[in-house]
């Protein structure tokens, strides 16, 4: 009998090549269902969930903001109210309220008068004659403050307060600086004025070449740096397009005020946002996906890796 153990056992010992090769083939990489069943990867998937649903919270939010469900009735603009009732000085003209017709009394204050440029009237550019009206005080509508609809909400007029006033419009500069300063020289005693709210435009710088004054834009900010008496001044931030309640110098025609446009009930730019926040719920979840899926081919790579080492071991030298 021979001693080789080859011959006792009568199968030949497998070599180091096969035993590599039978290990390599225990080994199976994990599929992408195992790695995102790990707790890692769903621990991750619940942070993801949490993302979305405050993405999701703020996107309903600002769809609930889009959808004005108590719209102003049609024609609500036209309706006269007093000015107390509907803005108080200081505040911001809320946009529902743009162009509302409101009554004002008061005295329009000697040497305030200015002219405003590039002002169109039935589509001819001319020049507004502006003003500043030291508003009545008191309450507007003599309500109870609070009681109003508006912003104002009735509120007592605080003293001294004065809004910047559109008088009249010209398509002549000459006519536009004569009847201001006959304005300027005769204000007038107490005036009852009709017209719109409307929202400042903003100052703006002069012209190249044009002097200091030159204003186009009516901004009731950039009037109050030409007013006098303004001493612990309260002012209107919109102001009043006047067309009814004054008497017009010779030169200037009533400003031409149609009524403005009914909004929509629907804010497209809310919708829009709330859009935007349920693609990134959507995305949280992309996210997810993604980065467990690069963990799953890092993981696949090295298996093969080391698949393809073992495979070349055999044939290193020494063996």
């Amino acid at each position: 009998m021979s001693d080789d153990p080859s011959t006792s056992s009568g199968t030949a010992p497998r070599s180091l090549s096969e035993r590599s090769e039978s290990k390599r083939l225990d080994a199976f990489p994990p599929t992408l269902r195992e790695v995102m069943l790990r707790p890692w990867w769903i621990g991750m998937l619940g942070f993801a969930l949490l993302v979305a649903a405050l993405f999701a919270w703020l996107g309903q939010w600002q769809l609930g903001r889009a959808i004005d469900t108590a719209p102003p009735p049609p024609g609500i603009t036209e309706q006269v109210k007093p000015i107390a009732d509907v803005v108080a000085p200081g505040e911001y003209l809320p946009e529902p309220l743009v162009g509302q017709r409101v009554e004002v009394s008061g005295r329009f204050v000697a040497g305030d008068f200015l002219v405003v440029s590039s002002r169109f009237n039935d589509g001819v550019e001319g020049y507004w004659v502006t003003g500043q009206l030291r508003v009545d005080p008191g309450a507007g509508s003599g309500t109870e403050a609070g009681s109003g609809t508006g912003a104002g909400s009735g509120t007592a007029i605080p003293e001294p307060t004065s809004i910047a006033v559109a008088v009249g419009w010209t398509a002549d500069r000459a006519a536009a600086d004569a009847a201001a300063s006959t304005l300027n020289a005769d204000p007038g005693g107490a005036a009852r004025l009709i017209g719109r709210l409307i929202s400042d435009e903003g100052p703006a710088l002069p012209p190249r070449g044009a002097a200091a004054t030159e204003m186009t834009r009516m901004s009731p900010a950039a009037l109050l740096g030409w007013w006098h008496d303004v001493e612990g001044l309260n002012v209107y931030r919109p102001y009043l397009l006047a067309d009814s309640g004054e008497t017009l110098p010779a030169g200037l025609t009533t400003i031409d005020s149609p009524a403005p446009d009914e909004g929509s009930n629907v804010n497209w730019l809310n919708v829009f946002y709330a859009v935007e926040w349920a693609i990134f719920a959507g995305f949280a979840f992309y996210m997810w996906y993604r980065l467990a899926k690069d963990a799953w081919e890092k993981e696949v790579e090295a298996l093969e890796d080391a698949e393809a080492l073992a495979t070349a071991e055999p044939g290193a030298p020494g063996d």
